[in-house]
């Protein structure tokens, strides 16, 4: 089923050819599930690995915000709509934390591992974004507070976890990166209405156990 879904929502997210309409991505995301958003910076048309930023060792090539800066994003349909009318192909960037889910991410080979194990589990995920090198759970919203105790609580947290919380961003589908494209690993279900999402308590202590039964130490990256 799951499989079916991601088919559905790539061929749904494809028009013109083919290309990605970002533009009715963004609408989506802004619009209808209030999640901010701003374009990023997109890759280096001269080299798609780098960045066009000015930063020469960016090591999120075209995955972030540049100008405007991340404090513009906005669930604004005008804004949405104007940014990605003249700018059609800017990756999307969703600004988390505040109202907006925040993320957990770890590199993808120890990724696709550990969804592996919570699917044997029973773990219920919400939405999980992928890129050729990391995967990013999102999760409702915490504080640094919140994030702080949990990880204390911890006697082992793998360094190669991320936490992308308030100031924080991630790329959304179907954004082309100078790493790659971004995609649904887990699309959220077709609707009208903001994905549901799980606590982070219950994504990092899931993920945690994963990786440690599955004798995964993932790299630090």
């Amino acid at each position: 089923m799951r499989e079916i879904l991601g088919r559905r929502r790539r061929l749904l997210s494809r028009r013109n050819g083919g290309k990605p309409e970002m533009l009715g991505a963004a609408l989506t995301f802004a619009t209808a599930w209030q999640w901010p958003v701003l374009p990023g910076v997109a890759p280096d048309p001269q080299g798609r690995a780098r960045c066009a930023c000015p930063d020469p060792e960016c090591t999120v090539p075209g995955a972030h915000p540049f100008d405007p800066g991340l404090l513009a994003a906005t669930t604004d349909e005008r804004m949405a709509r104007w940014w990605w009318t003249n700018r059609p192909t800017a990756p999307i960037i969703l600004a988390t934390g505040g109202a907006a889910p925040c993320a957990v991410s770890l590199p993808a080979p120890a990724a696709a591992r550990a969804l592996t194990a919570l699917d044997h589990m029973g773990m219920r995920l919400g939405p999980v974004i992928a890129s050729p090198t990391r995967w990013a759970l999102l999760v409702k919203p915490y504080s640094l507070e919140q994030l702080g105790e949990l990880l204390y609580a911890k006697d082992f947290v793998p360094g190669s976890l991320r936490f992308h919380g308030e100031g924080g961003y991630v790329a959304l589908p179907p954004s082309e990166t100078g790493q790659g494209g971004i995609r649904w690993e887990r699309a959220p279900l077709p609707g009208s209405a903001a994905p549901w999402v799980p606590d982070v308590e219950a994504v990092v202590d899931a993920v945690v156990e994963a990786l440690t039964r599955t004798g995964v130490s993932a790299p630090e990256l």
